[in-house]
């Protein structure tokens, strides 16, 4: 069973239409009276996180990419809790302090604040976060317009490719190696566009499964499709770079997810105004494809021009 499957099927009944809880169909929940925007995730060893050798950056990780939730929405994180499940070996004094030490980083970067949570003696090592924020309006998903532009933030495929590295799936020389891990481990959150965000995105999500099973989900409710040109998705050069020399395919890279990038559609006469408002706060903005209508397939076409098929979309929740 699939993840929206297992919703849909056994607990969408149980929000008795709560509009605050947006048909359980989005990454929040959004109390527009009390102005007040909620997420929650959950991170198992060896599921969301490669291990926990480097506890310090295990922890960034996991914060930043469940505040990135809230900023895809158009919301500054403002609180967040953090709820650790774990054992001796895991816990260590040494692992607890690297890891309130990495925290209070984080919190100063963003401007976050612990405000509670809970520890589990557990032989299994999990955290669940929420964060939490406040905002007048959010932007929703499944809200595409037909003819919309499709957007994307920054660079998406150095995740994956610091995660082939720490598998031992790929070898490239020290620099690149370490490059690419630090990608996995901290992904570039752009905070400062959050607020900017509600003034031309009609739609958004964060890319956390990859670039095409997000998309999918951000229009899944609506009879639209979208086409996507690969040409024009963003990579690092150093990805392309890595991807020549090893003769390896892009789109293998773009669709692992882990980038936590921002994806948005805007109307085509937003256009002017956000490639302002990105190069103002120095951030890469790229255009890669439109929203069309549902008598079409979705397609994704290669560097050629020609239709292509990807043969992994993304990660997909299974139970």
């Amino acid at each position: 069973m699939l993840e929206f499957d297992l919703i849909k099927k056994y607990l969408s009944k149980l929000s008795f239409n709560n509009k605050n809880s947006l048909n359980l169909n989005d990454d929040v929940f959004f109390d527009r009276s009390k102005k007040l925007v909620v997420s929650v995730d959950t991170y198992i060893n060896k599921s969301h996180f490669f291990d926990f050798k480097r506890p310090n950056l295990v922890i960034k990780k996991i914060l930043r990419s469940s505040i990135s939730d809230l900023i895809c929405k158009g919301v500054k994180p403002k609180y967040y809790f953090i709820s650790g499940s774990g054992n001796k070996k895991t816990f260590t004094k040494l692992n607890l302090k690297k890891i309130s030490l990495s925290l209070k980083q984080e919190q100063k970067k963003f401007s976050i604040y612990l405000s509670g949570g809970d520890t589990v003696f557990s032989n299994k090592l999990s955290f669940t976060i929420i964060s939490v924020g406040f905002s007048n309006n959010i932007i929703f998903r499944n809200n595409a317009k037909l003819n919309d532009d499709i957007y994307v933030s920054g660079n998406l495929g150095d995740s994956y490719a610091g995660l082939k590295i720490l598998k031992k799936d790929i070898s490239l020389n020290k620099h690149l190696s370490k490059y690419f891990i630090m990608k996995y481990y901290l992904p570039e959150l752009h905070i400062n566009l959050a607020k900017k965000l509600l003034n031309f995105a009609n739609t958004s999500i964060d890319i956390s499964d990859g670039l095409f099973a997000d998309l999918d989900k951000l229009i899944n409710k609506q009879k639209l499709s979208y086409k996507i040109y690969l040409s024009d998705v963003p990579i690092s050069k150093k990805l392309k770079k890595m991807i020549l020399l090893k003769k390896l395919k892009k789109a293998d890279f773009i669709s692992r997810g882990d980038d936590y990038q921002i994806l948005f559609t805007a109307s085509k006469n937003k256009a002017r105004i956000i490639k302002r408002t990105f190069k103002s706060l120095g951030v890469k903005i790229s255009k890669i494809g439109k929203i069309c209508s549902s008598n079409q397939k979705s397609q994704i076409i290669d560097e050629k021009g020609n239709k292509t098929t990807i043969k992994n979309k993304g990660y997909l929740h299974k139970f």
